[in-house]
């Protein structure tokens, strides 16, 4: 069952314009993520769907493969899905590429559900949250079942725990982590190759443009979502140049640690 990790870079971002190209440690970003993937136990391929010549280019420069995509394509799934069309996989493994300090173990957990479960299509993670993460709508927040699939992804603090006295939000929220009734959801998603397909020939669904959450698509058309828990999964996004300069310090105190 052949598995393929595929890292969706674009060049134009309104915030940080090149960001896949961003210089870190002497190497650029996409080429962080790209090495980080590689190393993942369970995959066996790993390939960049760009719309910029610029990011084939320095991809082909260290050794890795690009896919060209169109330039028009409204998210990353939308782009790996093309790229995935053109060759052979069973699991296909959307890797953020703004995340040059990735966990390849996240994507092997995020792999694992599919390959026990036959009936799952899609799995992705979730990890630990804190308070003010729960009330914090930047932070998207995941509910599942018992059996482990979503129930919900939200960016507002879910559940809402009720009590017998007059507790507001933050207090209901306390409740909720302390009872472990959310987390946060790490955007890292496996997808099986037809559940890939028929994702992203879906239309935009209401819920989906509520919440700004593609990932809601899924849930209101019927498709199955198995989350992973784990610990520490989250890595660190390179939303904005200041990030980048948090990033730098980070990679640059590992190195000096002794890990890669």
């Amino acid at each position: 069952m052949a598995i393929v990790a595929i890292i969706p870079a674009r060049f134009a971002s309104t915030r940080f314009p090149g960001k896949p190209l961003a210089e870190i440690g002497g190497k650029p970003m996409v080429q962080h993520v790209y090495e980080r993937a590689a190393t993942a136990r369970r995959v066996d391929r790993v390939l960049v769907a760009t719309d910029d010549e610029r990011i084939a280019a320095a991809v082909r420069a260290f050794g890795g493969t690009a896919v060209l995509t169109a330039a028009n394509h409204a998210t990353g799934s939308d782009r790996i899905a093309e790229a995935a069309a053109g060759i052979e996989a069973a699991i296909v493994v959307n890797v953020q590429g703004d995340e040059p300090m990735l966990d390849p173990a996240a994507i092997d957990a995020a792999v694992e559900p599919l390959l026990a479960d036959p009936d799952l299509e899609i799995a992705t993670l979730s990890s630990p949250l804190t308070l003010d993460e729960l009330l914090s709508t930047s932070v998207v927040k995941v509910v599942t079942a018992r059996n482990g699939r979503a129930l919900y992804f939200s960016r507002s603090p879910i559940p809402f725990v009720r009590t017998g006295d007059a507790s507001g939000p933050r207090e209901s929220a306390a409740l909720a982590v302390a009872r472990g009734l959310a987390r946060k959801h790490v955007g890292l998603y496996a997808f099986r190759r037809a559940a890939l397909a028929r994702f992203v020939a879906l239309p935009p669904s209401p819920l989906e443009q509520a919440e700004s959450l593609e990932q809601l698509r899924a849930l209101e058309n019927g498709m199955s979502i198995g989350v992973v828990a784990v610990n520490g999964a989250e890595g660190v996004a390179v939303d904005t140049p200041e990030d980048l300069v948090r990033v730098r310090a980070l990679l640059g105190a590992s190195r000096q640690g002794g890990m890669s």
